[in-house]
């Protein structure tokens, strides 16, 4: 446990709450070890009610004070928030980004710290079964390599890579990856509800045969390829055969490919220089 460690968020979005929620259940760090900032008051008084960890409306107080800063903004507002940190890190701290598309240059050349851990969690990450690619500047300790992988790891699974461009092809595969589970959820459940089925049913009997199919390809003793799974519940002229040859017309891999494709593209488009802003409803 992070006892005698600071950490801050800067950002109190739903990710940064989810964060927060891992580390207190986890036991990897006490409230009184977390503080929140951000602009909204209300956002921050919500987490504080709510964790029981410290706010505060000043980034630059927030982060001046810690020993970890997580950046859990939009790509959008970046910009704006290192130049409010810059000057107020501690020599040692150590910079943790959720952001996507944002490398670790543009983190240092915003912020003028060199000790940086530039992350990529997923939507699951809230609820502590999310997986998180990560990976480190030079500047950053071995002791902070260990300490970041602890705190990712109360998100669920975490893995490092050397090599920095990893990170956004994890962006477009496992970062925007639920989205796609969501969507192609969503698609059979209407199908269902077409089918008949009333749609509370529908969702249920979607919702597990996702979870099981998971959990069935994942604790499987022999290791085995997804092919292998299709085959086995694809009899010669069924009804699997008969779904999946609609959808292998329909050009339904070519659609998935192209899209983590797409992302990837705007993943490294968001590592730039963005000057829009964020909507400022948004709780990050």
């Amino acid at each position: 446990m992070f006892t005698n460690r600071k950490i801050a968020f800067i950002g109190p979005g739903a990710m940064a709450e989810g964060m927060i929620y891992g580390l207190i259940h986890q036991g990897v760090a006490k409230p009184e070890s977390l503080i929140a900032a951000g602009p909204r008051l209300e956002r921050l008084q919500e987490l504080q009610v709510d964790y029981g960890i410290s706010v505060d409306t000043n980034n630059a107080a927030a982060a001046g004070q810690a020993d970890v800063v997580i950046l859990s903004v939009k790509p959008q507002r970046l910009d704006r928030v290192l130049d409010g940190i810059r000057g107020s890190l501690n020599a040692e701290a150590l910079i943790i980004s959720i952001v996507a598309g944002a490398t670790i240059k543009k983190i240092q050349n915003g912020s003028g710290h060199d000790v940086i851990v530039r992350s990529m969690p997923n939507t699951p990450a809230q609820i502590g079964k999310g997986i998180t690619v990560w990976t480190a500047s030079p500047g950053v300790s071995q002791q902070q390599l260990e300490m970041t992988g602890r705190i990712l790891g109360a998100l669920g699974e975490e893995i490092f890579v050397e090599e920095e461009y990893y990170l956004d092809m994890a962006t477009a595969l496992s970062g925007t990856g639920p989205a796609y589970v969501f969507l192609f959820m969503e698609a059979m459940v209407d199908a269902g509800v077409h089918l008949g089925f009333p749609r509370r049913i529908a969702e249920q009997l979607v919702a597990q045969t996702v979870r099981g199919s998971v959990d069935y390809y994942q604790k499987r003793e022999d290791p085995v390829h997804l092919a292998r799974l299709r085959n086995e519940v694809t009899s010669p002229s069924g009804t699997s055969a008969a779904a999946l040859y609609y959808l292998e017309k329909a050009g339904f891999r070519t659609a998935i490919s192209r899209a983590i494709w797409a992302a990837y593209e705007r993943s490294q488009e968001l590592g730039k220089d963005a000057k829009s802003q964020a909507p400022e409803n948004d709780k990050n």
